[in-house]
């Protein structure tokens, strides 16, 4: 959104060498408030000085994580002589990819147009009217310095060139809005050929999907466990068994403190990017959690207990609410940032900090050498033992031990921050988790994470914000991404807690959602509002990426909203969605697994289960199981069919609310689960 309040930047418009990061809400942004660059935040303001100096404006996005960022940082950035070049021939723009997804989103694919990759941080040369022209990633200070000149007299020299490109650029970041609606919606056998073709780039030595680097596919496996569920495969059940035991077994996994890296620079995920996102933490914690659900298996309980204690203990505002992410980074004892310093151990720091009698125990665990596995020291890791993630009292003192001491090294960098949209995947995943195993600590999370977003993450009008940070005010109205989220995270609360108010709040989400994000000519959603921002293209966010996309979240949550409340229409916008995806989901399956997910409940159709009165052993009966296509009322009643002529302290299995016989027991609810879930 751009910024409608008064601007901060204009008593500084036509000032040379100003940096205007300092009251940004951004952890990122403020990162660089103190370089000689004159950096100016995503502004109105900003292209207006470039136009009137008749300049290029050069983009730069990261994130507050990112290694590259930190080290074109160091060496560009923080570089006077870098900073005079960049303050003279260009106006110089300083955006966070988190807080500003849509701005990221429409230049990210500009640049993979351009070169064929991206990544960050992302470098991009735009017209002052916003149009791209010229982009890439990281670039070294020589290259950086050769290019910058290069761009400069091209601008001067060659406009007619830079126009022609700026006109091809943008009709292809524009084609998201220009996919045309399907009369039908996909069909299932999109399903099953995304599971042959995930099955056709299975890894079968180490998990995953592809070669390195490999990210963790989150939502690719949870598409193979619904079709688990289906059939039953040995070979589906392989590929999710393999790659949970392999990314848990190897130093992408955090086996001291808890928690997920990004992503693994090599096959065996040895090696990551250190950073830790929230929204890793949510979304691995799914496919765990569902599996040790499905298949019995306590080690990928303990990765879920894991993973939810570290975000609990190391990314938990006082508020309630989850920070964003932890550093890649981190400073050793002289004060030198080092990539993954804070993680790694010698034998001789081993030895120094565990009884003598645990030290080989200790060693061999966790395979620390004297060669090491990463720049002479050694990710701990469970590789050469992998899947053995359950520990005996001696090595359950060790990782304590272990820890204790890498918590008084220098931590990473934090960034503080609050995105509606991390929080929302982590309120999901929290409020499942908690039901599931019956965490009542948990619970109270989910919910107080839940109220932050009910209230804090709202303006006084009730419309959501997409960031927050106690040190600012916030200005970035939510995007599609956010709003469907909260969609989903209320609903799984009110499903958890059988408190009403949170259907309530998924309503209005959805209500927003759906006033300000549709498209009513081809369905879907926009990304960004009808009464924000507009940047040079309106896209919409479709392809599940590191996160699921906002129209597949869509998809799913609003299906499930529609059979908690009876309300058709949010089933009539979650099909508009999958009608206008329904010709590429089919071409390329593997691209929209999240989507897949919610295309195979629109084929399967809802589950209703309502429990009536005070019977918790029958509530807790149906937490207990991982039930993808089952939706729960119980507790506080609310306006639905759900609830309507239900006798009390009974258990009611349906079907577009017409119901079995009611159950009074266990095995009768189990047995009443098992008909509606095996004859449809």
């Amino acid at each position: 959104m751009a910024d409608t309040t008064p601007s901060a930047h204009s008593d500084v418009t036509s000032t040379p060498g100003v940096n205007r990061l300092a009251l940004e809400s951004s952890p990122y942004l403020r990162q660089h408030r103190d370089n000689p660059v004159a950096w100016w935040p995503w502004c109105d303001e900003a292209f207006a000085e470039a136009r009137r100096r008749d300049v290029p404006v050069l983009l730069s996005v990261g994130y507050s994580a990112c290694h590259w960022c930190h080290v074109m940082a160091h060496e560009s950035f923080e570089d006077v002589e870098v900073a005079e070049v960049m303050n003279r021939l260009f106006v110089n723009v300083k955006v966070d990819r988190e807080e500003r997804p849509d701005v990221d989103s429409v230049y990210m694919d500009a640049v993979q147009a351009m070169t064929g990759r991206g990544g960050w941080p992302m470098t991009v040369f735009l017209t002052p009217d916003q149009r791209p022209f010229f982009g890439g990633t990281y670039y070294p200070k020589a290259t950086f310095m050769q290019l910058m000149t290069a761009i400069d007299d091209a601008w001067r020299n060659r406009r007619d060139d830079i126009d022609n490109n700026v006109a091809a650029l943008v009709e292809n970041i524009g084609r998201t809005s220009q996919i045309s609606t399907n009369p039908q919606l996909p069909s299932i056998d999109a399903m099953a050929i995304a599971v042959k073709q995930l099955g056709e780039t299975f890894d079968a030595a180490w998990g995953g999907f592809g070669a390195a680097p490999k990210f963790p596919s989150t939502m690719a496996l949870e598409l193979l466990l619904r079709s688990y569920l289906n059939d039953e495969s040995p070979a589906t059940r392989t590929m999710i068994t393999t790659s949970l035991d392999a990314m848990a077994s190897g130093g992408m996994y955090d086996h001291l403190g808890g928690g997920f890296a990004r992503y693994s620079v090599d096959e065996k995920w040895l090696v990551p990017h250190f950073e830790k996102m929230l929204y890793d933490q949510a979304l691995l914690v799914r496919p765990y959690l569902h599996a040790s659900l499905v298949m019995s298996e306590p080690r990928w309980r303990q990765v879920v207990e894991e993973t939810v204690s570290y975000v609990m203990r190391d990314l938990r505002s006082p508020e309630g609410a989850f920070y964003s992410a932890e550093d890649a980074d981190s400073l050793d004892e002289s004060g030198h940032s080092h990539e993954g310093y804070f993680y790694v151990f010698t034998p001789d720091q081993v030895r120094r900090i565990v009884p003598a009698h645990l030290v080989d125990r200790a060693l061999s665990w966790y395979d620390i050498t004297d060669s090491g596995n990463f720049e002479g020291k050694s990710i701990p890791c469970r590789i050469s033992q992998r899947g053995r993630l359950l520990r005996d009292d001696d090595v359950e003192n060790v990782r304590r031990l272990l820890l204790a001491a890498r918590n008084t090294r220098h931590r990473p960098l934090r960034d503080d921050k609050v995105i509606t949209e991390w929080n929302a995947l982590m309120v999901s995943s929290l409020a499942e988790a908690a039901a599931a195993y019956a965490n009542d600590e948990w619970a109270a999370a989910a919910q107080g994470a839940g109220n932050f977003l009910a209230t804090t993450m709202r303006r006084d009008d009730g419309r959501w914000l997409r960031t927050w940070h106690r040190d600012a005010i916030p200005k970035h109205l939510a995007m599609a991404a956010d709003l469907a989220n909260l969609v989903d995270a209320f609903t799984r609360l009110y499903e958890l807690s059988g408190v009403a108010r949170w259907i309530g709040l998924a309503r209005e989400a959805a209500d927003q959602l759906l006033t300000h994000h549709w498209d009513s000519d081809e369905g879907g959603l926009f990304t960004t509002p009808n009464d924000g921002e507009r940047l040079i293209v309106r896209q919409k966010d479709l392809v599940d990426n590191a996160t699921p996309s906002a129209n597949s979240v869509a998809a799913l949550a609003l299906q499930r909203l529609a059979a908690l409340t009876g309300d058709e229409r949010y089933l009539e916008h979650a099909d508009g969605i999958l009608k206008l995806l329904a010709r590429i989901v089919s071409s390329a399956p593997t691209a929209f697994p999240h989507l897949l997910c919610a295309l195979h409940l629109r084929h399967v159709g809802p589950t209703e289960v309502v429990v009536t009165g005070k019977r918790g052993d029958l509530v807790r009966t149906i937490h207990a199981r991982w039930l993808p296509t089952v939706v729960l009322g119980w507790g506080e009643e609310f306006p639905s069919p759900l609830f309507a002529h239900r006798r009390e302290d009974l258990a009611y299995v349906c079907r577009q609310y017409a119901c079995q016989a009611p159950a009074s027991s266990r095995d009768d609810l189990v047995a009443a689960l098992r008909d509606a879930l095996t004859n449809r």
